[in-house]
């Protein structure tokens, strides 16, 4: 079922995200940079370890998903739309997740699942638009265009565009916007040279193509001949199997379907993004059993649950994390909804995650109006922490200006 956001502001932002992309001779595919690209299909070396951001677009309530049952105010804030105590799964003291969430027990059981909650910006931003782009940035006060995930594969010696993936299409997030020459796509199959098919018996577009810039010296040439190799290279992903029918049938479970395919194909993928759209949840939330809060939430549950059960070997080196650009507000509004608010939860999953526990410091909730979910554990700290133990980057690199505080979700390599 298809609903309309609230805002405005993020409608017209989920519409532009979505909107699938394509630059003149790449057809869905956009190839982001400029550094020259010297790999080919026998020198492809395979990521040790690689990191899937899943947005949540829109603001979820994390104060759903991650419920803290063990709080009073909870209840008192939410008569109508909380999640009842006795239907929580993986309760502990104080938490307890949605019962859409199942699909993911398997995972937290296995420890391969955590929540970190009361994460979030260092300070409240409630533009969606101005709070995402802070959020995946993630160098407050910098005048640089560069994401944070941009960085990250900039510590790498390589420069392959096949570094960085992002499962949308069209205009890549800020966080993998820079320097690095990155890729995105909206599908496997759209990654081709229009043209360039088996009708095409002689070859003669490829060919053009290459009489056309293999000397031009410019940037513009450089980056033409980064997408042919960058093409060639990723020929493996195009023939790994889909795996489509095993997830949700949703916009997530076919992204996830393709991301998986790209971590098969082992092809030195490090960092993907992909987004879980709609969100923004003013209005008729609905209950804990049906209506777009149970909906969005059983979507990412089966979604991600099918998503590792689908990587085969390379599950041992793939991380996921969850991550929405601000929270909803503690009390329900007159609409059976959530108004923006401040503080979420992040949800870690997969390879280094010390799983089956919830983390960060609880300060006690309001029912005031106006109160918020309070910021205990600042977001680059459980990305900076996952940085850090899964590709052993510096952390001063990918997050400048920032002195990152232990979480414990991780371990070490």
């Amino acid at each position: 079922m298809t609903r309309n956001p609230c805002c405005d502001e993020f409608a017209r932002l989920s519409r532009r995200s979505f909107l699938g992309g394509s630059v003149a001779l790449v057809g869905a595919t956009t190839i982001v940079g400029s550094a020259a690209i010297t790999t080919s299909a026998a020198a492809l070396t395979s990521a040790p370890s690689v990191l899937v951001v899943l947005s949540l677009r829109g603001a979820a309530d994390g104060l759903s998903l991650v419920v803290p049952h063990g709080d009073p105010v909870y209840y008192d804030a939410r008569p109508r739309i909380a999640v009842p105590s006795d239907r929580l799964l993986a309760k502990d003291g104080m938490f307890g997740l949605h019962p859409q969430l199942a699909p993911l027990l398997p995972l937290w059981t296995a420890g391969r699942l955590a929540a970190v909650q009361a994460t979030g910006l260092p300070a409240p931003n409630r533009s969606h638009f101005s709070a995402m782009e802070e959020v995946e940035d993630a160098d407050p006060g910098s005048t640089k265009r560069s994401g944070w995930l941009n960085r990250l594969i900039g510590t790498d010696a390589s420069t392959s565009p096949l570094q960085g993936f992002n499962a949308a299409g069209g205009v890549v997030p800020t966080s993998l916007y820079g320097a690095q020459p990155v890729m995105s796509a909206g599908s496997i199959d759209s990654v081709e040279i229009p043209g360039d098919d088996k009708w095409d018996v002689t070859k003669g577009r490829r060919s053009s193509l290459h009489t056309l810039w293999d000397r031009e010296s410019g940037p513009l040439g450089t980056a033409m001949r980064s997408m042919f190799g960058a093409l060639d290279d990723f020929a493996p992903v195009k023939e790994s199997v889909d795996n489509q029918d095993s997830y949700p049938d949703s916009d997530l479970g076919r992204a996830l379907s393709e991301v998986a395919r790209v971590i098969r194909g082992d092809v030195g993928v490090e960092v993907i993004t992909v987004d879980q759209g709609d969100w923004d949840m003013h209005s008729d939330m609905g209950s804990v059993e049906n209506g777009w809060m149970s909906d969005n939430a059983q979507d990412l549950a089966g979604s991600v649950a099918a998503f590792f059960g689908d990587l085969g070997t390379q599950a041992a080196k793939v991380t996921l994390v969850t991550i929405s650009e601000f929270g909803r507000r503690v009390v329900e509004n007159a609409s059976n909804g959530l108004d923006h608010g401040y503080g979420n939860v992040m949800l870690v999953a997969g390879a280094g995650v010390k799983g089956g526990r919830y983390y960060g410091t609880w300060t006690p909730l309001t029912d005031d109006v106006d109160s918020d979910l309070l910021v205990t554990t600042d977001y680059r700290s459980v990305l900076a922490e996952i940085v850090s133990a899964r590709f052993g980057a510096s952390t001063a690199a990918v997050f400048p200006h920032f002195a990152p505080e232990s979480v414990g979700v991780m371990t070490s390599l």
